[in-house]
């Protein structure tokens, strides 16, 4: 469900607060085998079906953790919207990423996203996110990071 904020002012009253989580999205072997061509990762644990049911402890192949992580703005996306007084948005970057757990190939992902601070600057809103990625094939999240965003006016 999207939350949708009148202006980037607002985020101040989410502080603390988790903001919004999205709808389950799959991620198949074929996104898995497109995003090993555009990175060239070409891992066997990526690619390769029988090597992966044979070697390896997830039984299937599983995605690349950048793949999930890359996903983090098409989540945004989903989980917030700000009507008014957002110019532009900058992935300023990361603070901490992990990835504890592997997302399986033809599995689902959603994400949580919580607001941990708000801060404002020379023309912009710096806001940090503590975003985890969940899955449906394992109770321990796939991907937990800090995102931080800067919202210019």
């Amino acid at each position: 469900m999207t939350r949708i904020l009148e202006s980037p002012h607002s985020l101040k009253d989410l502080v603390g607060r988790v903001i919004a989580v999205t709808d389950w999205f799959p991620i198949t072997q074929e996104q898995i085998d497109r995003f090993a061509d555009v990175t060239n990762d070409q891992q066997w644990i990526h690619l390769n079906r029988e090597r992966a049911q044979r070697d390896s402890p997830y039984g299937t192949t599983i995605a690349h953790g950048f793949l999930t992580l890359s996903l983090m703005s098409h989540f945004m996306s989903q989980a917030l919207q700000i009507r008014d007084g957002v110019r532009m948005t900058i992935n300023y970057g990361l603070n901490r990423v992990r990835f504890p757990a592997p997302v399986l190939a033809n599995s689902r992902i959603r994400a949580r996203f919580a607001l941990q601070s708000v801060r404002e600057g020379s023309g912009a809103i710096k806001a940090s996110f503590n975003v985890t990625i969940e899955t449906d094939a394992n109770e321990k999240p796939c991907c937990v990071a800090e995102w931080v965003l800067l919202y210019y006016s």
